[in-house]
C-alpha cells in the first residue's frame, strides 16, 4: 500500500471519550494523525482540558499534544470528514442520529462499538446503513485490545474491517505506528459477530473460574464458545476464516482470560453471589456483555443457531438459574461430533 505521506496530518474527529474513544484517540495522535475528541460526561471533558488526562477512565496516561478536545459535538462533526464513533452498543444508533444533520458531504464513519442491537438484533453496519444511507463509506475497528494497554503505547495488533477495501487501507494506515499494527479485512459481518459474541463468553468464562471449576472447563468454553461464535457468524454472512483471527479467537481469548475485561469480572462478580447491578456500579463502565447476551439469544433463536453455552448465560443473567444448573445442562448435552 502506497499511501502519501501527508495523511499523518489528516484529521479525525473521535466520539466517545470513554476508556477505549480516549485510548484510540491517543493512538491516532501518537500514529501522527491530528484527532479531536468529544465526550457526553461534563467532568471528562474539564479533565481532558483542564489535566490533559482522562482521570476518570484512564488516570496517569497523559494526552499527546496534538490530541484536541472539542467540548461542541456538532463543531467536531462538521469540522471532521472521518469520525470514529466509540460509544456502547445500546446508544450507536442514538449517536449517529444525532451527528447526521451535521456530517459533511463527503464523511466517513468508523466505529469502535461491539454488539448487536437489543431491539432489533442488528449488527452496527446495519444500523448504520438505516440511519445514514447506503452511501457512507462504513468501517469497523475491532481486536483483542484492552484500553490501558493501548493508552499506554504497549504493543498492539487489531483489525479494521470495511466494504470498501481502499478504506480499510487508510484507517489502518493511520492507526499503525511504533508499537501498534493494524490488519484490514472486508468481513465486516464477521468482525462484528466476534467483538458482540466475545462478551458473552467472557461473562460465562468468568463464572467458571470464580467458581473453581479449573482450566480444563475454562478452554473448553472458549473452544466451543468460538465454535458457536462461527456457527452464529456463518448463519449471517460472515466468513468462517474472519474467526480464527484478531477479531474472533483473538479477542475472545484475551477477554475470557485477563482480569482487565469487565465481562470476565462481571462473571467472577456473579460467582460471588454479587448481582449485575451492583457488579456494574463498581466497575462504573458499561459491561457490554450483559445487553449482548439478550441480544445475542434473541438472534440464535431468529436464526435457529445453536449456541448453548451462550444461551446458559442468558438463563444465568436474565431468568435466575443457577451457575450449576447452567453447567449440568451443558454437560448433560446429547453426544455428538466435534465438527
Amino acid at each position: 500500500m502506497n499511501t502519501p505521506v501527508k495523511m499523518r496530518t489528516a484529521e479525525i474527529g473521535v466520539i466517545g471519550a470513554g476508556s477505549w474513544g480516549t485510548a484510540l484517540a491517543i493512538q491516532l495522535a501518537r500514529a501522527g494523525q491530528k484527532p479531536a475528541l468529544w465526550g457526553r460526561e461534563p467532568e471528562v471533558i474539564k479533565a481532558l482540558t483542564e489535566k490533559r488526562c482522562n482521570t476518570v477512565f484512564l488516570p496517569d496516561i497523559p494526552l499527546p499534544d496534538n490530541l484536541a478536545i472539542e467540548p461542541n459535538l456538532e463543531h467536531l462533526v462538521a469540522r471532521n470528514r472521518d469520525l470514529l464513533v466509540c460509544v456502547p452498543s445500546h446508544v450507536f444508533r442514538q449517536v449517529l442520529e444525532s451527528i447526521r444533520p451535521h456530517l459533511q458531504k463527503n464523511v466517513r464513519i468508523a466505529w469502535a462499538t461491539k454488539g448487536f442491537e437489543l431491539s432489533s438484533g442488528k449488527l452496527p453496519h446495519q444500523v448504520a446503513h438505516e440511519t445514514l444511507g447506503i452511501e457512507v463509506p462504513l468501517a469497523v475497528v475491532s481486536g483483542p485490545t484492552f484500553a490501558r494497554e493501548v493508552g499506554l503505547g504497549l504493543p498492539t495488533a487489531m483489525t479494521v474491517a470495511a466494504t470498501n477495501a481502499d478504506f480499510a487501507d487508510e484507517l489502518a494506515w493511520r492507526f499503525s505506528g511504533k508499537n501498534f499494527r493494524a490488519y484490514t479485512s472486508t468481513d465486516m459481518v464477521g468482525v462484528e459477530v466476534g467483538g458482540a459474541v466475545k462478551n458473552v463468553l467472557a461473562i460465562a468464562t468468568g463464572m467458571s473460574d470464580g467458581l473453581g471449576f479449573g482450566a480444563n472447563t475454562r478452554v473448553a468454553l472458549i473452544t466451543r464458545g468460538l465454535a458457536e461464535m462461527t456457527r452464529l457468524g456463518i448463519a449471517l454472512g460472515a466468513n468462517a476464516d474472519t474467526f480464527s483471527g484478531l477479531s474472533g479467537m483473538g479477542d475472545l481469548v484475551l477477554t475470557c482470560t485477563d482480569d482487565q475485561s469487565r465481562n470476565r469480572r462481571m462473571g467472577l462478580a456473579l460467582a460471588a453471589g454479587k448481582s449485575v447491578d451492583e457488579t456494574c456500579a463498581e466497575i462504573g463502565q458499561v459491561v457490554e456483555g450483559v445487553k449482548a447476551a439478550a441480544a445475542v439469544h434473541k438472534v440464535a433463536h431468529d436464526l435457529g443457531v445453536e449456541m448453548p453455552i451462550c444461551e446458559q448465560a442468558y438463563r444465568i443473567l436474565y431468568e435466575g438459574a443457577a451457575a450449576q444448573e447452567a453447567v449440568a445442562a451443558l454437560m448433560q448435552r446429547e453426544v455428538k461430533s466435534e465438527d
